[in-house]
């Protein structure tokens, strides 16, 4: 194993991170800004109005993507252990 390889690792698994979190983090930001909008203009300001949209966006996304999150997160792992091992 070489010296610049933890770095090199480490750098990889942010930049997967940010492919595999960012959609989700997206949608939370798109409903979140969204219910803000709905809850200001009806000034309802129940917690649950504002979790529920955000949770269902969630769930939806993870749905959507969550095979291709996990082929991404597997091919890293993968990846990090073959270059551990020096293969």
């Amino acid at each position: 194993m070489s010296h610049d390889l933890p770095g090199a690792l480490v750098r990889e698994a942010f930049l997967v991170l940010a492919s595999v979190g960012g959609p989700v983090f997206g949608a939370l930001l798109i409903a979140g800004l969204v219910m803000g909008v709905l809850q200001a203009a009806t000034q309802v300001n129940d917690t649950a109005v504002g979790f529920l949209p955000r949770l269902g966006a969630a769930a939806a996304v993870m749905w959507m993507l969550g095979g291709w999150m996990m082929d991404r997160l597997s091919g890293f792992l993968a990846h990090c252990i073959s270059a551990m091992s020096g293969g």
